[in-house]
């Protein structure tokens, strides 16, 4: 049995996941989802995503950026000690965060293919778009967790390659709308 690999992210409507923290990560429109009316079951998805991630799996950038907050962070404490992953060609041992949890960087899609086949639970990628593609792709991930917000950004990053390729369908497992129109798609990947 193949450990489920889970993309989970933050999109607006036109399916762009820049700057959703801040104007700093990069976008002149960033910052989205604290500009959104907080209502907490609109986050309930992370809980339980919480529940279900045995390791966490990055791309350079991503871990770069979450491992400067995560550490320190109580919303993230329960992450700390799990198992990661960096997917990078360019990164060192070096630059590993420190006191982050056990730490192994992954140099291309086969080794994240290989790490699949392992016995272990759910891998959950956080941000990483490129890699998101990427992985996409070479058919890895499994399923979709996504918040989608109420904005049109009109550029920025995005998970979802949009040059010609194969059809990939989804089967909706669930869904959910909330007052901040917020809106939580969960997708099964098919084919």
């Amino acid at each position: 049995m193949t450990r489920k690999l889970v993309w989970t992210g933050f999109i607006t409507v036109d399916g762009a996941m820049d700057s959703p923290g801040g104007t700093r990560e990069g976008h002149p429109s960033g910052g989205w989802v604290f500009d959104t009316e907080f209502v907490e079951e609109a986050y309930s998805l992370k809980g339980e995503e919480l529940a279900d991630t045995s390791a966490l799996v990055f791309g350079r950038r991503s871990y770069e950026a979450f491992g400067a907050v995560w550490p320190r962070s109580q919303d993230h404490a329960a992450y700390k000690e799990l198992p990661k992953y960096v997917v990078s060609s360019t990164i060192g041992e070096d630059a590993l965060v420190g006191d982050w949890g056990p730490t192994t960087i992954l140099r291309s899609t086969e080794d994240v293919a290989a790490l699949k086949q392992t016995d272990g639970g759910n891998l959950y990628i956080h941000g990483s778009g490129e890699l998101a593609q990427r992985l996409a792709a070479a058919g890895l991930i499994d399923q979709y967790n996504l918040l989608l917000f109420p904005y049109l950004l009109g550029s920025g990053k995005r998970p979802f390659d949009l040059s010609d390729r194969p059809r990939q369908t989804l089967r909706l497992r669930e869904s959910d709308t909330y007052t901040n129109g917020v809106v939580k798609l969960v997708y099964d990947v098919v084919s």
